[in-house]
């Protein structure tokens, strides 16, 4: 008989996590973008106690534990407040991207039985339009004060969080419970179909968050100031609203400025020394700094993922501007960050060049997460760094499954990504391609297939395919093909305005290509790797 261990029995809860926080650090300052302006600085024990006036509000809205509350919110001090407060009452933060179309919004919203909806003014137009659809949403709480609260006509019940939450005592007993409960949902964006559902426990966030913080991934101490420009409604940032608190991290949090030119003036005021986001944000920055002959006083390192980065924009950032890269992976169902390349002392013998190749690479598996690579009768294939297969991957924080899903969509214990890659002898992943014809911009994905079902509700239209073709800043754009129907003198900005009604405004192709008939296979299917080949170099 094994026996047991003779250790405390205590429950990885994020509560714990803004408490130790507040406890440990709670000096350390937290810089927020108000969405109307002006910078906004508090500490981490200012945040636990307004998180704590939080819970007590959401509790007088008739919310308990399991109540769902969703935001539509930027990365901003409320949104981290209500991080905490909504998760460590035992309910489930909803984070919603406002990228989705309306329609997919409305159903994420309702699907996930939102009770209470955190908002940001800039998005009053988009709750004006939606709020109706969402029966279940009993409050519409602004992320303001009252001066900043806007009027939505036709919206009952719209709050303002700091008239909300003032009544409230900073004290509050946090519940404890199981850590294998739900405390935050992400829906996937892009893929067939409605989005899904991932409900991250609390253990697998602060598992994330732990290994996130340390020196082979975001490397994160009290010594740091981390800027995430990746957005909390995007896997919860990556998990570092969490792991900045965990460590003592100072905390600055952009809000809805993330030009080029905004984020450098905020790097700079606020000496940021790390950050975190797609590549798309870097190339914007890249060009601000250039363009104005600005250099880094601070920064030192830069965590990309969402899409792959430019080899060149590695080595430029790298050489020129001495901010290191570290290219990660992961997607909605691995909670955050799965894998991570980083520079090991075996390398330092290398050059630069070679040293960027590694880099370019999405790395290796965190501890607690495994992958592998498998071919079509799901055989593992060799770590040889050129058998490619899809990749599969397992661990502490990967999904068992989707939110009210009615089967698992796990192969023998491991969760298929949709993604080709290959594993070398070290270990090292590199995704290759789309298992799916799913489309990457700015590191957010758009349906190719719902896209094409899209513009074939049009009148005019007989056949309809898109793929992705590379972009020089979003990474990848779709581009549309038509086949006419006979008679029809359809044109290309018909069509496009046709699109831009019936889906997200970022989803409307770059351009149209009217042909006569589109290459198709034995079986029917359009045979898009041959439309690739004629088609798919890159959008200027």
């Amino acid at each position: 008989m094994l026996q047991p261990g003779l250790m405390m029995d205590q429950p990885l809860l994020l509560s714990s996590v803004i408490e130790h926080a507040a406890a440990q650090y709670g000096d350390v300052e937290v810089v927020s973008r108000e969405t109307h302006g002006p910078l906004f600085r508090y500490t981490y024990a200012d945040c636990a106690k307004r998180a704590r006036k939080l819970a007590h509000a959401l509790g007088q809205l008739g919310l308990s534990g399991g109540s769902a509350v969703g935001s539509i919110a930027w990365n901003n001090h409320r949104h981290l407040e209500a991080y905490y407060a909504v998760s460590g009452s035992g309910m489930v933060m909803h984070t919603c991207n406002p990228r989705l179309h309306p329609q997919q919004l409305i159903y994420v919203i309702n699907h996930a039985e939102d009770q209470v909806m955190l908002f940001d003014a800039t998005f009053a137009p988009l709750i004006k339009g939606i709020a109706s659809h969402c029966p279940k949403v009993k409050a519409w709480v602004c992320l303001a004060d009252k001066a900043n609260t806007p009027a939505i006509e036709g919206v009952a019940n719209v709050l303002s969080y700091e008239e909300l939450i003032a009544p409230h005592s900073e004290h509050f007993e946090w519940p404890q419970f199981d850590e294998r409960s739900g405390a935050a949902l992400c829906y996937t964006s892009g893929t067939t179909g409605n989005p899904k559902g991932a409900l991250y426990s609390h253990r697998a966030i602060v598992l994330n968050a732990l290994v996130g913080s340390t020196p082979g991934v975001l490397a994160l101490s009290a010594r740091e100031t981390i800027l995430p420009v990746v957005p909390m409604f995007h896997i919860n940032a990556w998990c570092i609203p969490y792991g900045a608190p965990m460590v003592g991290a100072r905390l600055v949090l952009p809000g809805p400025k993330l030009d080029g030119a905004s984020l450098y003036e905020l790097m700079e005021s606020e000496r940021v020394t790390v950050s975190a986001g797609v590549p798309t944000i870097w190339l914007a920055l890249l060009q601000h700094v250039e363009a104005n002959k600005l250099r880094f006083t601070t920064m030192r390192r830069t965590a990309v993922g969402g899409s792959a980065m430019p080899l060149s924009l590695i080595a430029k950032f790298a050489d020129e501007y001495g901010v290191e890269v570290r290219h990660g992976w992961g997607m909605t169902e691995t909670t955050a960050v799965a894998t991570m390349s980083a520079l090991m002392s075996k390398h330092d013998p290398l050059s630069a060049a070679d040293k960027h190749a590694v880099v370019a690479k999405q790395g290796k598996a965190v501890f607690g997460v495994q992958i592998k690579v498998v071919d079509e009768t799901g055989a593992t294939l060799p770590r040889d760094g050129s058998s490619q297969g899809e990749l599969m991957v397992r661990g502490q924080w990967i999904v068992s499954g989707y939110f009210k899903g009615e089967s698992s969509p796990l192969q023998d214990g491991w969760f298929p990504t949709g993604d080709v890659a290959t594993i070398d002898a070290d270990g090292v992943m590199q995704i290759r391609d789309r298992a799916k014809d799913v489309i990457k911009t700015g590191g957010e994905w758009i349906s190719s297939i719902d896209l094409e079902n899209a513009a074939m509700g049009h009148p005019g239209v007989a056949m309809a395919a898109v793929i992705g073709v590379k972009h020089p800043k979003w990474d990848e754009r779709p581009l549309l093909f038509i086949v006419r129907k006979p008679g029809q003198a359809l044109e290309k900005d018909e069509i496009l305005a046709f699109l831009a009604e019936r889906v997200a405004k970022w989803w409307v192709p770059d351009d149209v290509v009217f042909v006569d008939s589109l290459p198709v296979g034995g079986t029917g299917k359009v045979q898009k790797a041959d439309l690739r080949k004629q088609y798919g170099g890159v959008f200027s």
